[in-house]
């Protein structure tokens, strides 16, 4: 499959900042509870039903996929960025990390009892993602759970210079209502729709969305 040209920039500009991403984002979760709590519930979720292979996908420097582990959870992260991987893999050694892209996933369908796109589908051109979210479809399992983290909003930041490197990032933002109608569409069911007001250092407020796949009927 041909490699859509805002995968390759988005691969390129995370290469060009991550030591810089990685540093500003260092204990980020410390001061969120809600997000640690929505994590919580994923974690609670997927042990609940069964647990199974939890897959970070755009995982960056290692984060999500640290505090998914310490939950208890059998995690692995993907990421675009061999940069982002390098330091993941250096700050989490015990835990897998391997190259790749969300529009392409290399795993075998109903492999993983979980998977989370931390604030990583927002790097996927909107056109793009329902064709993204059947892929997390094919690739959860029966029951398996799935937690999205992103900005809301209707219009796109794109960003073109950070921390002294010129990036080309665009940062899609999103509806709960209207991700979620997609996530429907893909056919998950959507359990939980929760939106938080901006912190002092955030643009927009934040969004978190958690579905599951349908379990088989027996």
């Amino acid at each position: 499959m041909t490699e859509a040209p805002y995968v390759r920039t988005t691969r390129q500009s995370y290469d060009a900042v991550a030591a810089d991403y990685e540093a500003y984002a260092r204990g980020d979760l410390d001061t969120k509870p809600l997000d640690r709590a929505m994590l919580a519930a994923f974690a609670d979720g997927v042990k609940g039903a069964g647990g199974g292979r939890v897959a970070d996908i755009g995982c960056g420097p290692g984060m999500i996929a640290g505090h998914l582990h310490a939950l208890g959870l059998d995690v692995h992260g993907v990421d675009l960025s061999p940069a982002m991987l390098e330091l993941a893999r250096r700050a989490y050694p015990d835990l897998r990390f391997t190259e790749g892209s969300m529009t392409a996933l290399d795993l075998p369908d109903g492999s993983l009892g979980g998977v989370v796109a931390w604030y990583s589908l927002i790097h996927v051109e909107p056109e793009h993602v329902p064709g993204v979210l059947a892929g997390f479809h094919r690739v959860l399992a029966p029951g398996g759970h799935l937690l999205l983290a992103f900005q809301v909003g209707d219009e796109p930041l794109r960003l073109t210079e950070a921390w002294g490197h010129t990036i080309a990032l665009a940062f899609h933002r999103w509806s709960p209502d209207r991700l979620g109608g997609l996530l429907e569409e893909a056919g998950f069911t959507v359990g939980v729709r929760l939106v938080r007001e901006a912190y002092p250092a955030e643009r927009t407020a934040q969004a978190f969305l958690m579905a599951r796949r349908p379990a088989d009927r027996t």
